[in-house]
């Protein structure tokens, strides 16, 4: 099935009979932003995540201290 210009307009008429004049911008607004944050989901999963900075130590590592156990 092909669609044909027509068809849109059928589509938009539908639509504006459903929900009015009022909430076709909200729902319009809504839609961008929903696929504008999909867009930058995408975007976030297909970039390697950036390297962690390496991380130094000076100081020596600590080793427990163990304490001796008194007979009772």
């Amino acid at each position: 099935m092909e669609f044909a210009p027509w068809h849109i307009v059928v589509v938009g008429v539908v639509a504006f009979l459903l929900f009015g004049a009022k909430r076709l911008p909200e729902l319009g607004k809504g839609l961008g932003e929903g696929l504008k944050g999909f867009k930058e989901g995408i975007k976030g999963i297909s970039d390697p995540p950036p390297a962690a900075p390496a991380v130094q130590q000076n100081a020596a590592p600590v080793q427990p201290v163990s304490t001796p156990i008194e007979p009772k």
